[in-house]
């Protein structure tokens, strides 16, 4: 295809888009992944820069990726369209507090999912899973006892990973991309065995976020933190949409 092709081809336009995007959807192009340069994209398309341009500006405007001047294009860490919460890093948010992070792996068990796993993770098929439970800490208090299901249909290399070493939640926001999340958030008092996991008296009042995330319609993951009443905030900062601001 010539050089010269018409900025605003769309048979053309549509290609590029499609292209870039399956290849972040499917996890090839991880987050933070650089991706090719508008030269090298206009080489392999045989168009030009303009044509580059409009073929990712709709992908930028989506959050989809971030341009960086002078240092290239990156595939972006998505975020849920919510005014409440992204998903956290539980490393990151430790040490941004100063506090050092330790992490522990508890438990880990490759089998077919339950019953429960199935229903957590919204599917109706039975598939292999990884199981995990983890604790997480902070200052060497216990901060977080993480309860996780990863379907090995959609994340198989997840079974290759060591988890005693990297955080499962650490690992899945650098290497799979996601498209959508839910979150379900409760108090509880906990069992008395995860009381004891967490240092905590089996009467105390914890706060439990639950989240299932997608990518384009494949069901991921499915994780259960546990976070002692006094260890962790939910806080949004928002302002009112058009219309009679309510109070």
């Amino acid at each position: 295809m010539p050089t010269g092709t018409p900025p605003n081809d769309p048979s053309l336009l549509r290609r590029i888009r499609a292209d870039v995007s399956e290849r972040i959807l499917s996890g090839a192009w991880p987050p933070g992944h650089r991706i090719p340069f508008e030269h090298e994209l206009m080489a392999h398309y045989g168009c030009s820069r303009m044509t580059v341009n409009r073929a990712l500006e709709p992908l930028a405007e989506s959050g989809l990726i971030e341009r960086r001047r002078k240092v290239g294009t990156f595939v972006a860490r998505p975020r849920i369209h919510s005014a409440v919460m992204d998903v956290p890093d539980i490393a990151a948010e430790v040490t941004s507090r100063g506090e050092p992070y330790g992490y522990e792996l508890l438990s880990r068990k490759v089998r077919t999912a339950s019953r429960e796993e199935l229903a957590a993770l919204d599917l109706a098929d039975r598939v292999d899973v990884l199981v995990l439970r983890c604790l997480h800490r902070a200052g060497g208090r216990p901060f977080a006892l993480e309860d996780r299901v990863i379907n090995l249909e959609s994340v198989p290399e997840a079974e290759r990973v060591d988890f005693a070493v990297t955080p499962p939640n650490s690992w899945l926001l650098a290497h799979v991309a996601w498209t959508e999340a839910e979150h379900r958030i409760s108090a509880v008092n906990v069992t008395r065995p995860t009381a004891a996991v967490l240092r905590i008296e089996a009467t105390a009042a914890c706060l439990v976020v639950e989240r299932r995330t997608w990518r384009v319609g494949d069901k991921i993951t499915h994780v259960r933190m546990t976070f002692p009443g006094d260890a962790y905030d939910l806080v949004a900062r928002f302002a009112p949409g058009p219309g009679p601001a309510a109070t």
